[in-house]
């Protein structure tokens, strides 16, 4: 299994609005590293679902229910998307400010790459994120 984390704007498209819908494709990821990311996820991966810009949080798990296929959104077949369902909330979302200040977490793509809105975590990453929000 392998993990990965993905980020939205909460007025863009919320944690709320994707527990409401259920399921989901990610979409309008224009970034070729980003892209490349969502390529490789495989169904069962679990993913972190990050608040950007207000909030800068993680605050909930989801799941890959489908693997990438072309973006509906573009006739671009650069681009693709992957389906996604909620799995559940954080107990506490865990802040930006929080994981940049884990010494654990210091390597984490969100910490050195901070505009790449889909990215891989290492098995022990998503665990750390996972113990700071049962804290």
């Amino acid at each position: 299994m392998n993990y990965w984390l993905v980020k939205s704007e909460p007025f863009k498209y919320s944690w709320e609005k994707f527990n409401k819908d259920g399921r989901t494709f990610w979409d309008g990821v224009r970034n070729f590293q980003a892209r490349n990311n969502l390529r490789d996820m495989k169904e069962g991966d679990l993913v972190l679902f990050y608040h950007s810009n207000e909030g800068k949080a993680v605050v909930g798990i989801a799941k890959v229910l489908k693997e990438a296929y072309q973006d509906p959104t573009s006739d671009d077949k650069n681009w693709v998307v992957v389906d996604l369902a909620p799995v559940e909330s954080l107990k506490r979302p865990v802040t930006l400010k929080e994981i940049k200040a884990d010494t654990r977490l210091k390597e984490i793509g969100l910490v050195k790459q901070g505009r790449l809105s889909v990215m891989s975590l290492k098995a022990e990453e998503f665990d750390r994120i996972l113990e700071l929000a049962n804290k």
